[in-house]
């Protein structure tokens, strides 16, 4: 099976986080407006989120390679339904960053602990299988804004967030009942004091980090400002839920595909295509206008990110040892964050002050740069994953 069926409560609570990230995302128009904060404020809560995934990323997912699986996974489920109950009582940055802050911290927690389970529960299978948790992935944020548009309709913000952590708890459940003593990668490792460093000595990890930075550059523009973006062109909520909705479709489908063709041919070989291939679309953004033209582009883009995503976990757990599977996981997870959050916390300022042609055409040139060092550092990684001995 493509998905063994105990692993299912674990794969809900990553489609859940996703849901939790799209409803921030498609009512930051709702609560610029509501609350009166500015764009730069609006960047400072799409990046501070990323920024806590990335302090807990960086340093603890390390302790998931020495057999804390079951803790990591349990406290960050239970700091993201903290961070989606925040939510409802936020009124003011304050209280938006405090909440976000929270569910960065829990999904830094969450993500390389299951991606490190998913590699080791079939290692000849690992793209199709981490494909398959992107689409749960994208399943979430393609639900995501039109739930949190319908609950918004139904009840304002507040009951929109009330139901978003009603979700969490519900999906919670499950995993305090989840059985962790035969699951693979959950007994203690022998992981150094020091795996960051070790990782970052090989080049194949430099390679798949730099491809990394260029990919969550696009994600940090997206998340800070493209609800705003298309509010100043005159779009309704709605359309922007739907935009949202339809980025997300081919992220349902496309990933498992994506996994699977990069064990065959190689991570960075597929991931070469798929990012060289978003790098026109982000300057094509800053040029439209036209909202149809715009939600056309949106989708093409999405198909490519499918690829990118499911690569890019492969390309890490390729070119990370073993013995630092989680680590590595984590490492990729934490630099998407911390990139995430500088690119939302600068797109906030540049859209403010230079506008969108500035912002994206500038975030294109950077992603080409990165890709082509990343290409070059991480070349043995062209080629498919040697087969797991028998």
């Amino acid at each position: 099976m493509l998905l063994e069926r105990r692993y299912l409560p674990l794969f809900l609570v990553t489609f859940t986080l996703a849901v939790g990230y799209a409803f921030i995302y498609s009512l930051t128009a709702v609560i610029r407006s509501q609350f009166g904060i500015s764009e730069a404020g609006i960047g400072w809560i799409g990046g501070i989120g990323f920024a806590a995934g990335f302090l807990s990323m960086v340093s603890l997912s390390r302790y998931a390679d020495r057999g804390h699986t079951k803790v990591m996974l349990r406290t960050g489920v239970a700091l993201v339904f903290l961070g989606n109950a925040g939510m409802i009582f936020a009124s003011d940055l304050a209280g938006f960053l405090a909440s976000r802050t929270l569910l960065g911290l829990g999904a830094g927690l969450f993500t390389p602990a299951l991606r490190r389970l998913v590699v080791l529960s079939d290692p000849d299978r690992a793209g199709e299988r981490l494909g398959a948790l992107a689409a749960f992935d994208m399943a979430g944020f393609l639900a995501g804004p039109v739930l949190a548009t319908l609950f918004y309709e139904l009840g304002g913000l507040r009951v929109a967030f009330a139901a978003l952590a009603g979700l969490v708890l519900l999906v919670a459940i499950p995993v305090l009942r989840f059985r962790f003593d035969d699951a693979p990668g959950t007994s203690i490792g022998a992981s150094s004091e020091r795996p960051i460093r070790d990782l970052f000595a090989l080049s194949p990890v430099r390679g798949v980090i730099l491809c990394t930075v260029a990919f969550y550059t696009t994600v940090g523009v997206f998340e800070a400002i493209w609800a705003v973006f298309l509010d100043d062109l005159g779009a309704s909520q709605r359309y922007i839920a739907l935009t949202l909705t339809l980025f997300a479709i081919p992220m349902l489908f496309v990933p498992i595909h994506g996994g699977r063709l990069a064990q065959r041919l190689g991570p960075l070989r597929v991931t070469a295509w798929s990012l060289g291939a978003a790098i026109p679309f982000m300057m094509l953004y800053g040029e439209l206008t036209d909202l149809a033209a715009l939600g056309v582009l949106c989708v093409v883009h999405a198909i490519a990110d499918s690829f990118t995503m499911p690569s890019l976990q492969l390309g890490i757990a390729q070119a990370a040892p073993r013995r630092h599977l989680a680590s590595g996981q984590g490492l990729v997870g934490a630099t998407g964050q911390a990139v995430a959050a500088i690119t939302a916390i600068g797109s906030g300022t540049v859209y403010q002050f230079q506008g969108a042609t500035v912002l994206f055409a500038g975030s294109a040139g950077i992603m080409l740069v990165l890709l082509a060092g990343g290409l070059w550092q991480g070349r043995a990684l062209m080629a498919p994953p040697a087969a797991e001995p028998a």
